[in-house]
Order: structure tokens, then sequence, then C-alpha cells
């Protein structure tokens, strides 16, 4: 029994944050479809038919995320949300972060049409949901852009190079995954030498209703 407290203690130190964090946002909960490409990240199906998503994959695939994208300079990292949940994460990682960010309706040639005045050549897209971004996806695979991918249940894995297992629908959840990955970023990048020195809260990051 003591050895078994022990072990998840271990577990919940692993994690970025306690488990129980992860359940109250809600990063978890899935949707009531499932693609063969999401099997590998669901926890389980409850009794009402929801699919739950693995937390500890979502926050091995999380951590993952930070030391990818601190690999770019912040300027060349782009942000994509078609979601409105998305609009104000991707929006306060930006201004945190020095990325770029694009809420909203994603302008056709944003990234293949050099006329264009809104042409942009980023070296890295993270987009909110592969399918509602399915624009931006296609032109990021146009121009051989890697493509991060915050993917729920539902979704499927074509054309995402990595891909973050969370609710992508949910306004908690969103705002704790970007909060989450600015704050290893931080880390990673040695702007901050401890977790705690991270001055933002989740809830600055979370969409208002």
């Amino acid at each position: 029994m003591a050895e078994a407290e022990e072990s998840q203690i271990e577990d919940e130190e692993d994690k970025l944050i306690p488990e129980d964090t992860y359940l109250t946002s809600g990063v978890h909960i899935g949707t009531q479809q499932k693609s063969a490409d999401m099997e590998p990240f669901i926890f389980k199906v409850r009794d009402d038919g929801l699919y739950v998503l693995d937390i500890d994959k979502a926050d091995n695939r999380i951590s993952t995320t930070a030391n990818f994208l601190s690999q770019y300079p912040p300027e060349r990292i782009l942000l994509v949300s078609a979601r409105q949940y998305g609009k104000k994460p991707i929006e306060r990682f930006s201004d945190i972060m020095g990325t770029m960010s694009l809420a909203g309706r994603f302008i056709p040639g944003t990234l293949t049409n050099p006329s264009l005045d809104n042409f942009i050549e980023p070296e890295v897209i993270v987009v909110v949901d592969p399918a509602a971004d399915r624009q931006a996806v296609k032109e990021s695979v146009n121009v051989g852009i890697p493509i991060v991918g915050l993917v729920d249940t539902n979704n499927t894995l074509d054309n995402v190079d990595l891909a973050i297992p969370t609710n992508n629908k949910g306004r908690k959840a969103l705002a704790l995954v970007f909060w989450l990955i600015a704050r290893e970023m931080k880390l990673i990048n040695e702007d901050i030498e401890n977790r705690d020195e991270f001055d933002y809260e989740v809830e600055d990051f979370e969409q208002e209703i």
C-alpha cells in the first residue's frame, strides 16, 4: 500500500501540474465520436458514450510541444484558431511569447500568396483544431511548414506532425494548454528560473463568455 502511494506521488511530481488541475479544466473531456487515429490517446469511454482522453499523454505532449517550439524564433511561430474559445488563449500567448497569431477566419493565401498584404512566412504553425483550421493546415502542407495540432477524440491526424490530445473546444481547457506551453517555454528558454516565477495565471488566457 505504501509503495502504491509513493508511486502515485512520483507520478504527480512528474506532471507539469497536478492531475486535479487537468480534470478541473476539462482537458480530458472528449466527444462522443472517436477516430481511429485518436484511439492511442483515449483512456476510456463513459457510460454516456463520451470518450475520455489520457491525461498522462496530454501532459507529455504539452511538454514535448514546449520543447519543440523553443527551437524556433518566437516571431516565426504562428498560432491559428477559427474557434471562438481559442481566440484569447492564442492572442495572450502571442503577447507573452512574441509569436504571431490569427484568430477567426483564415484568409486563403495567407501562407501561399506573396502578393497579399497579409502574407506571412512562419516556420511552424500551431492550430487549435485541425478540422476547423483546415485552410491553415492545407496551406502549411503546401509550403512545408510543420504543424502542431490540438486534437480531440473526433479529429484525425492527417498532416499533423505533433499532436496534443486535449479538449480543443472547451474555454478552460484551451486556456490551460496554452498557459502551460507558454510557462514551459519560458522555463526552457531560461526567461524564468522556476515555474513559480511565471507571472501569469490560467485565467489570463481564458476567453470571456
